[in-house]
């Protein structure tokens, strides 16, 4: 059964200078460059949460961040 996942990609294409560190360091082949260049997402559902892009990533132009819905959900089991 696949793992269900808690964080979603967020790129902020404004700030990636395409230096293609992050889509290097992932292990699944999430990210590529696009025509311009640029970070994009070309399979989100391989991603396994390593949160090496973001780690390696030296403008903060990637970051993995919680899904909107289970933003506060562990606020609710208290």
């Amino acid at each position: 059964m696949p793992r269900k996942k808690k964080k979603q990609l967020v790129l902020h294409r404004e700030w990636c200078k395409g230096c293609a560190i992050c889509v290097e360091f992932c292990p699944t082949h999430v990210l590529a460059l696009d025509a311009d260049g640029k970070v994009t997402i070309a399979d989100e559902a391989a991603c396994t949460e390593c949160r090496l892009c973001e780690l390696r990533c030296p403008d903060f132009a990637i970051a993995l961040e919680p899904l909107p819905d289970e933003a506060g959900a562990g606020e609710e089991a208290r």
